[in-house]
């Protein structure tokens, strides 16, 4: 195998991930809202684990650590999903990226990991960054959220779920990696279909629609690009280090921002701009400190 097959494992990842908002947009579009649409993908998904690791179960129904896992990563991905389907797809994105930020706080709370003066800086980047993406220019104290919208305050809420994710990934490092992977594929599930079923009753979501060959499609084809990228983000992830893992995943950004853009998604203004480098200066500074410590 070359030694460059990890770095395209991951950078396939990304790319999956930084162009999944177009088949939940086209979802979105004929009827099948992202909550809907989550549970369905990774039912399958756990159907397929099911059949080919039984096993998983055992340690998954003996481990009460990996359903914490399951709610954090369902919350991530009903949250990010129906975000990225019903917003700008570059601020859904760049919100989501405050994940390291909210990382250097929760592995101060729940890690005993106290931050030090980079994490400090990556703070101040990242929340520095967010307000230049959502708030308005020329905004008074009165009018701060004024330009502050449903999908934006999903991507922020999606983005602090994926670090806690990340925190009980690592408390659970010693997990066989399927088991954990079963965990998320099946909080995706149950998060999805708890979010649809309340959202119906309160007449904030449409009920599943008619079977359509546009969403049928989009659902079968995330079904299959989810799970490959997910062996391909294992493959990679096990061969080189953290730190270069999350350095390549930015490319995920990249991805999104200029699908997005080509494909008229999105408006990138100079002000957006400016915060996404801010954010991304975040995630870059947290990914080369993680390089410098395990060197």
């Amino acid at each position: 195998m070359s030694p460059s097959a990890p770095y395209f494992a991951l950078l396939f990842n990304a790319m999956v991930w930084g162009l999944s908002w177009w088949p939940f947009k086209t979802m979105h579009a004929a009827g099948l809202a992202a909550p809907w649409a989550t549970s369905l993908i990774y039912g399958a998904l756990v159907l397929g684990t099911t059949l080919l690791v039984p096993r998983a179960w055992k340690v998954l129904l003996a481990q009460p650590a990996l359903w914490l896992l399951a709610l954090s990563s369902g919350l991530t991905n009903v949250a990010f999903n129906t975000a990225s389907s019903t917003g700008d797809v570059v601020r859904v994105i760049l919100l989501f990226y405050l994940m390291p930020a909210w990382a250097v706080l929760l592995a101060w709370r729940f890690l005993g990991e106290r931050p030090t003066p980079q994490g400090l800086l990556r703070l101040a980047l990242a929340f520095g960054g967010m307000a230049l993406v959502i708030v308005p220019a020329g905004a008074s104290w009165h009018s701060l959220t004024a330009d502050i919208a449903l999908p934006d305050y999903l991507a922020l809420f999606g983005g602090f779920c994926f670090a806690a994710t990340n925190v009980i990934l690592r408390r659970t490092n010693d997990v066989p990696g399927t088991s954990r992977m079963l965990a998320m594929f099946l909080g995706c599930t149950l998060m999805g279909l708890a979010t649809a079923t309340v959202g119906y009753k309160l007449g904030m979501l449409h009920g599943l629609p008619a079977l359509q060959t546009s969403w049928v499609l989009c659902a079968v084809g995330m079904a299959m690009l989810v799970s490959v990228g997910n062996w391909a983000l294992q493959y990679g992830a096990a061969r080189l280090p953290t730190a270069t893992t999350s350095l390549v995943m930015l490319s995920e950004v990249l991805f999104a921002t200029l699908s997005a853009w080509l494909l008229g998604a999105t408006e990138l203004t100079p002000r957006m701009l400016l915060g996404g480098a801010l954010i991304i200066s975040g995630a870059l500074l947290a990914a080369l400190q993680g390089r410098r410590r395990k060197a």
